[in-house]
Parts: C-alpha cells; sequence; structure tokens
C-alpha cells in the first residue's frame, strides 16, 4: 500500500514540476541547472573535503571548474595547455620564472610537431599547420590572457618552422 501511496505522490510531483517547467524559458532552466549543479558539486566537495576523503574532492572539482569555465577556458582545453605547457618545460622552452633569460632558438621540427599536436609521421599541409595553429592560438592568445604572451609566441615560432619545412 505505500509504494502506491508513494507512487501517486511523485507522480503528482513529477507532472507539476513539467507543468511548470513547460513555461519558463530554455535559457532560465539551463541557468538554474547549471547553478544548482555548480552549488550540489562546491556542496559535496566541501563535504568529502571535511571528511577526509581529500581523493573524492578532485573529481568534483574539476567537473565544477568544466561548468564554470575559468577565463573561458573549459576543462578540456586547460589539459591541452597544460600539456602544451609542458611539453615546452622538459625542451628548456618554457619556465615560469619572470627573469627575462629567453634564449630562445630555432624550434626543431620534431618539437614544433609536438607543440602543434600534429602526428610527424602523416604527410601535412598548409591547410593542416594553420588549423591547428588557430585552434591553439584561440585558447592563448594574449589579446585573451595577458600571461599566455610566451606561450603565443612559441606557437607563432613552431607554425613558422613548420611552414618553411613544408616548402
Amino acid at each position: 500500500m505505500n509504494i502506491i501511496i508513494y507512487t501517486v505522490l511523485i507522480l503528482t510531483t513529477f507532472y507539476f514540476l513539467l507543468k511548470f517547467t513547460s513555461n519558463i524559458s530554455s535559457r532560465k532552466i539551463s541557468k538554474g541547472l547549471r547553478f544548482i549543479t555548480i552549488l550540489g558539486l562546491v556542496v559535496l566537495a566541501i563535504l568529502f573535503a571535511l571528511g577526509g576523503k581529500f581523493l573524492l574532492t578532485l573529481p568534483l572539482t574539476l567537473a565544477s571548474l568544466a561548468l564554470l569555465k575559468l577565463k573561458g577556458l573549459s576543462i578540456f582545453q586547460l589539459i591541452s595547455l597544460f600539456r602544451l605547457i609542458q611539453t615546452l618545460r622538459r625542451n628548456g622552452r618554457f619556465s615560469f620564472n619572470k627573469s627575462k633569460n629567453n634564449n630562445f632558438s630555432t624550434l626543431s621540427v620534431s618539437e614544433s610537431y609536438k607543440i602543434l599536436n600534429l602526428d610527424e609521421k602523416k604527410k601535412i599541409s598548409k591547410e593542416d599547420i594553420n588549423k591547428a595553429y588557430l585552434k591553439i592560438q584561440k585558447r592563448i592568445h594574449p589579446d585573451i590572457s595577458p600571461e599566455t604572451s610566451r606561450l603565443s609566441s612559441i606557437v607563432n615560432e613552431a607554425r613558422d618552422v613548420l611552414l618553411n619545412e613544408i616548402k
């Protein structure tokens, strides 16, 4: 008997919820759901952190960053940018030090392929190089974020190296 009562209550609640949301614009619903999701993720992250479950807070934090779009970048774009920085740091092309000790010589062709996320084994065209270049530059252009001006100059150099290699 209790199952029938609970089912009727749930279905009635669901009916009124659908009736209420049918009169609201989709933009308001989207904003509301995003706010509720972010709020829920933050509350869960705080609860897990207070409970000592720090490993469980990391996925929730990353998910909330993807929803927030930190400085216009989603979490996937941040991961791609992080990979680019790590490639440059391994090759000694980038550091976070503020010193102006930039001894940038010409990039090698293999470094340029890695920076632009292109496959060295495949034959590439100028269009492929320009597409990869624009894809990265849309994320790190100095007009978007002044902190990325050094990265942008390295990506410019990588594009130039590969375009000269094709000629």
